[in-house]
């Protein structure tokens, strides 16, 4: 009698791939956390070209024309007196109008800042 000969499993190759996968997912969630956005709210202006320097210590204009820094609100004055040390760097919202941030940087100039800079999405990459 001939013996029959043993059937072979495989292994299921779907389990290397559900693993690939969980891995990958893993690491675009920690590649995603680690530099949060500035401001939940904030909708940056697009440049062609600007220097690729990070805001540090900017002044944000919002939408509807208010300033804060580092989180707080604020105005021109009492950001010139208290924090401005080398040129002011402003992050104005896109949606935030023309002749509020040349107000803000006009009284900003006045006030003794010697530069005032403009940082958009494109110095932020």
């Amino acid at each position: 009698m001939i013996p029959s000969a043993r059937i072979r499993r495989k292994g299921d190759p779907s389990i290397a791939m559900i693993n690939v996968i969980f891995i990958m997912l893993i690491f675009f969630l920690i590649a995603g956390t680690v530099a949060p956005p500035l401001d939940t709210n904030l909708e940056l202006v697009d440049t062609s070209s600007l220097e690729g320097r990070e805001p540090p210590d900017a002044l944000v204009l919002r939408a509807d024309g208010s300033l804060r820094f580092r989180g707080d609100p604020t105005d021109a004055e009492t950001f010139m007196s208290t924090y401005a040390d080398g040129p002011v760097r402003i992050v104005p919202d896109r949606n935030a109008s023309g002749t509020r941030l040349i107000e803000v940087s006009s009284r900003l100039r006045a006030l003794g800042a010697g530069s005032v800079v403009l940082v958009t999405s494109r110095a932020l990459e």
